[in-house]
């Protein structure tokens, strides 16, 4: 088993979290909102939780993911569209904001959740990063990973339930990059092996 230090993906996802921990540093904003995009498997859940632990703001980031908020496998950009209303247009103005999270095994919604705008946000998704979104992040970041390896650590990870959606969910992710072109909103491109 290799060690920590010879894992490439974990060396490049924590150099990735130290330049977003200086980037927000850099803000000196109190409540930043960092947006964190790429297709599925490129690795954006684990660098978000990696900058939610080295959060360099005082206070402790919310650390939301769109996988939370898509209803069902052909909501991409409802996800998107929940997150734009609930989360990042109230936080922006300094209110309150209020999600619900999507509860995939009975396809509806399920509990609300608060967010704070006093507080620093960390959204992270495939489609998260649009005009429209990037207009109230502060730091904005698209995860470059290869399909091939991608595919692979997205199907290690939710195995049968996610294989049979993956074309699907990829054809939206697709979509995506075509019409809004995240990687070019993005403040960091970071690329993960």
């Amino acid at each position: 088993m290799r060690s920590r230090s010879d894992d490439p993906i974990a060396a490049a996802l924590g150099r990735a979290a130290s330049l977003i921990t200086e980037d927000i540093r850099a803000l000196a904003a109190a409540n930043p909102v960092v947006l964190i995009d790429g297709c599925s498997g490129a690795g954006k859940s684990s660098l978000a939780r990696r900058v939610a632990a080295a959060w360099p703001v005082s206070g402790r980031p919310q650390l939301i993911a769109l996988d939370s908020l898509y209803p069902g496998w052909d909501g991409l950009d409802a996800g998107v569209d929940r997150a734009l209303e609930w989360i990042l247009r109230p936080h922006g103005r300094g209110l309150l904001g209020t999600w619900r999270r999507w509860d995939w095994e009975r396809s509806t919604e399920a509990e609300s959740h608060a967010v704070d705008p006093a507080l620093g946000v960390i959204v992270e998704g495939s489609g998260i990063l649009t005009p429209a979104t990037a207009a109230l992040a502060d730091v904005r970041i698209w995860v470059e990973s290869a399909e091939s390896v991608r595919k692979v650590r997205a199907l290690a990870r939710d195995g049968d339930t996610y294989r049979p959606h993956w074309e699907r969910w990829a054809a939206q992710e697709r979509r995506h990059i075509e019409r809004d072109d995240p990687r070019s909103l993005a403040t960091r491109t970071v690329e993960i092996p």
